[in-house]
């Protein structure tokens, strides 16, 4: 390998390799990453400075700085943050013994492993393109390596064409090979990356945590009508059992099947719900689901789990009501649903006496309470105050500011001082709709904790009391865009011209969400069951037909392929050697004429000889045109030099 060709293929190299590991800053430690950086910085100036790199004493240093690094950051042997921390610090002091064009087919190679390491953390679509682009440039230095004047330009059209040709047979091996789910001892699982959300347990404030984030949890896209907000409630854990600060799920040995079966009513809504990874196996359905896969299971609260990997995207098919009445409830639900931790204060009872509630019956009651919320000097806000001691009369008789879980758990409270059921039902409460793909999408910010009341003839009634106080929360969603300082919502009017500005921007999210949903949920989930749906609507539905098919549809692949590749090999064969007879017949001017089976190389000797004059110029034309006419690395830019050099030669 020549020394100008080292400099050209070491800046491409280098170059495609910072592009590669860029966008693990957000996976690995930032000494990783930093000590990655400082050797791909240092490898660049010994471009230019080779005696600058370090000797076989100074690698064997980084070598077991690296070792440290590693090993101070390490999360286990096994899993997919160590083993991307171990292959981006080895293609870091991999880089620092360049010695032959080996050792550039080895880090390219390598480079490879650490950009399809980036679906193990991201498969978006923007990632997908991102890591496509990032490969074709990595083709481009094996283009280079094997090139003798090595082009960008032109190197990432090849690089580009090859992939264009493998890209037909890449879909048709994605959705006709077998895929093979591994099994469940093979998932590592790294337990630092813990994901956020909504926990078992809930304490004042604990819920408003989520209300500004804007992580996506799942989207339902429904078959028929759409929910209205108010209805739009998504079921998780259901918490009855309080310590006065923190509630959590009531433990009991109740038994599922002594439960009295729901009776619904009204018109279901079917859709699909395509849940993101999570770190729980909860499947949050619209109250109150009826027909669920076999996969996910209702417990006892009517709340689906999943048997599945949560750490995985998972789509399912359910069918719910709105409209539901539980029916009776058991001795252990209402000794859960009326526990209270200590005997109440008197100011709790007073108040209870004040709302009518030892007086009257739980429907009057819970009028009445939600009348309390409604007319006294309550708000609703995502920055309520600490309340360390005592946080529900805190909450009622003092600071009166309080997000859902602060309503929620002091309405169920009073409801249970009174002497009636009650309990706390966390989830998430309303959902984005997209108005492009028809779907709505529910994110953390959507986090929500209501109250459901046991009531004789009805069953489970929910009852959100905070919408007594902000109905703007249910009926329009949470815009944390519309919190002021002081943390109460307010909707304020907007300039004509910055409501334009903002809906141009919504619906181009909008359109861009859409794209990403339907890259979900057919590309990413399209796993082994997916699969098995989607060939059997084709009447495949065994081995055999399968590989019938892949052979068929592969060979009518490359059959095109070849004859496309062999096509255009004719045309430009066919125009070079137009060209070269263009300047075999100015040679024939002067007597000079190809004799049979003579070839190129010794026709130019023969011309040389008689026009010495020309020498040069006749051994260029010569060079270009076998270049053309017999190396595959060739390109449009040597037809256009060997059609400038013909055209200039004058004999």
């Amino acid at each position: 390998m020549k020394p100008e060709l080292n400099k050209y293929v070491l800046i491409f190299l280098l170059s495609s390799i910072g592009l590669i590991v860029f966008p693990h800053i957000y996976h690995i430690p930032l000494a990783i990453f930093s000590f990655f950086f400082l050797l791909l910085g240092w490898r660049f100036v010994g471009i230019w400075r080779p005696n600058w790199l370090p000797n076989k004493l100074a690698l064997f240093l980084l070598m077991l700085c690296g070792l440290l690094l590693l090993y101070s950051q390490h999360q286990g042997i096994f899993g997919r943050d160590a083993g991307t921390r171990l292959f981006v610090t080895a293609l870091g002091l991999k880089l620092m013994e360049i010695k032959a064009e080996r050792d550039l087919y080895l880090i390219t190679y390598l480079a490879f492993i650490v950009a399809a390491s980036q679906f193990l953390y991201q498969q978006s679509l923007l990632m997908a393109a991102y890591i496509l682009f990032v490969c074709c440039v990595l083709l481009a230095t094996l283009v280079s390596i094997n090139s003798r004047k090595p082009q960008t330009i032109a190197a990432l059209k090849s690089a580009a064409a090859i992939i264009a040709q493998a890209i037909p047979m890449a879909i048709v091996l994605f959705m006709l090979f077998p895929r093979v789910e591994a099994p469940r001892w093979m998932l590592f699982k790294d337990e630092q990356q813990n994901k956020t959300g909504l926990s078992d347990s809930m304490e004042p404030g604990s819920i408003s945590d989520l209300g500004m984030s804007e992580e996506l949890v799942f989207r339902a896209k429904f078959s028929g009508a759409i929910p209205p907000p108010a209805q739009r409630y998504w079921r998780g854990p259901v918490l009855a059992h309080t310590d006065g600060k923190r509630w959590t799920r009531a433990i009991s040995r109740m038994r599922q099947e002594l439960l009295d079966k729901p009776k619904y009513t009204g018109i279901p809504y079917q859709y699909t719900l395509l849940m993101e990874p999570q770190s729980k196996n909860w499947v949050f359905a619209l109250d109150l689901p009826i027909e669920f896969p076999g996969n996910l299971n209702r417990n006892r609260n009517y709340q689906l789990t999943s048997s599945e990997n949560p750490d995985k995207r998972s789509e399912y098919k359910i069918t719910s009501y709105p409209n539901y009445n539980t029916g009776y409830i058991t001795k252990t639900e209402y000794s859960d649903a009326t526990q209270l931790p200590a005997e109440p204060s008197a100011r709790i009872k007073q108040l209870v006496t004040q709302l009518h509630g030892f007086d009257s019956g739980p429907d009057d009651f819970i009028k009445q309470i939600l009348n309390h919320f409604r007319k006294e000097d309550f708000h609703y806000t995502l920055t309520p105050p600490l309340m360390e001691v005592n946080p529900i009369e805190t909450f009622l008789f003092e600071t009166r500011y309080g997000f859902c879980s602060h309503y929620a758990a002091a309405f169920v409270y009073l409801m249970r001082v009174a002497g009636a059921p009650a309990r706390v039902v966390t989830g998430f409460q309303g959902g984005e709709l997209n108005k492009v793909g028809g779907f709505l999408e529910i994110k953390q910010a959507d986090a929500h904790a209501w109250a459901e009341v046991w009531l004789e003839n009805k069953g489970w009634v929910r009852v959100d009391p905070t919408a007594a106080v902000a109905p703007e929360r249910i009926e329009r969603g949470l815009d944390v865009e519309q919190l002021v300082a002081g943390g109460a919502i307010r909707f304020a009017p907007v300039g004509s011209n910055a409501q334009a500005a903002f809906e141009w921007l919504k619906q181009a999210r909008q359109l861009w969400s859409n794209i990403d949903y339907n890259w979900q949920r057919w590309v990413i989930n399209y796993n082994s069951a997916n699969q098995g749906k989607f060939l059997s609507s084709l009447g495949i539905n065994d081995i055999r037909t399968m590989v019938y098919w892949l052979i068929v549809i592969l060979g009518l692949i490359t059959a095109v392929l070849s004859w496309l590749l062999l096509y255009q090999k004719q045309k430009t064969v066919d125009k070079v050697l137009r060209v070269y007879n263009r300047f075999g017949r100015k040679l024939a001017k002067r007597g000079l004429t190809r004799g049979m089976g003579e070839g190129e190389s010794d026709f130019a000797e023969r011309a040389k000889l008689k026009l010495p004059e020309h020498a040069n110029a006749i051994d260029d034309i010569t060079e270009i045109f076998i270049k053309l006419r017999y190396r595959s690395a060739s390109s449009q830019e040597d037809l256009k030099q060997l059609q400038k050099r013909v055209a200039k030669f004058k004999v």
